[in-house]
C-alpha cells in the first residue's frame, strides 16, 4: 500500500532524514478527516490526544475570554494547529473552526513525540515553526493594540491578499462581523471603512468579492496605523 505520509507537507521538509520505519509509524497512527465550512475542528476546554495538521483549507483560531469570544487569527494550510496546547498542556486553550472546506490530519501524540525524539531535522523544523508563530503573535498583538481600526483593517486585507489567497482579487472568507472581531471594531465600523477605501479608489468591492486596486496606498495606511 502506498504510504500517504510520503508526500505530505506535514513531513516534507524533513523527509530526507526520515527513516522508513518512522514513515510507517506515522502512516499507521493517523487519520484524515474532512470538515465543512463552519465545522469545529478543535474545541476550547477539551482534552487533546492528537497532533492536528491542516492539510488543506482555511480556519479561524478563536478563544473565549471572560467577556466574549475573540478571533485571534486566520490560519491557512499547510500548518499545525494547537501544537503548544497539545504538547504542553493537553487541554485545548482555544478553538479552531473551518471557514472553508478543510482536510485535517490527526496524528497520535505519542507517535509524533517519538519521531521528534528520533529525528533532529524534524524536531528543528517544528521548533522553527513554533518560534515563527510566537514572533508573529507578538507582532499582531502590538499592531492590534497600537493601531487604529483603519490600520488594522488594512493589515487584514493585505494578509488575505498576500498570504492567504496570493492574489489582488479574493472573496472574503469571513463576515464583516468576524473582521470586526479581528480588528476590535463593530461590523458597522468595518462596513464604513470598507466604503471609504472604495471611495478613495483603493479597493473595489462587490458583495464579498474584493479587488485591491492601490496596494501601495493600503500599505501606507497599514504603516501609519
Amino acid at each position: 500500500m502506498k504510504n500517504e505520509c510520503l508526500n505530505c507537507a506535514c513531513v516534507m521538509k524533513s523527509m530526507q532524514s526520515l527513516k522508513s520505519c518512522q514513515l510507517e509509524q506515522l502512516e499507521s497512527n493517523h487519520a484524515v478527516v474532512q470538515f465543512r465550512k463552519g465545522d469545529p475542528i478543535i474545541k476550547q476546554g477539551m482534552f487533546s490526544t492528537n497532533v492536528v495538521f491542516l492539510k488543506s483549507g482555511l480556519v479561524k483560531i478563536h478563544i473565549t475570554g471572560p467577556y466574549h469570544e475573540q478571533i485571534v487569527r486566520l490560519a491557512k494550510a499547510p500548518t499545525y494547529l494547537g501544537l503548544p496546547t497539545t504538547i504542553g498542556d493537553k487541554i485545548n486553550q482555544y478553538s479552531v473552526t473551518a471557514v472553508q472546506d478543510s482536510e485535517v490530519c490527526f496524528i497520535d501524540l505519542n507517535i509524533f513525540k517519538r519521531v521528534l525524539e528520533e529525528n533532529k531535522d524534524f524536531s528543528s523544523h517544528i521548533i522553527l515553526e513554533l518560534c515563527k508563530s510566537e514572533l508573529e503573535s507578538y507582532r499582531r498583538c502590538a499592531n492590534r493594540t497600537q493601531k487604529q481600526t483603519r490600520g488594522n483593517l488594512a493589515d487584514v486585507l493585505l494578509d488575505l491578499s498576500e498570504n492567504v489567497f496570493e492574489s489582488a482579487e479574493f472573496v472574503l472568507p469571513i463576515s464583516q462581523s468576524d473582521i470586526g472581531n479581528l480588528v476590535d471594531a463593530s461590523r458597522e465600523s468595518v462596513n464604513r471603512l470598507l466604503s471609504e477605501l472604495m471611495n478613495d479608489g483603493i479597493i473595489r468591492m462587490e458583495g464579498r468579492k474584493i479587488e485591491i486596486l492601490n496596494k501601495s496606498s493600503l500599505q501606507l495606511i497599514s504603516q501609519n496605523g
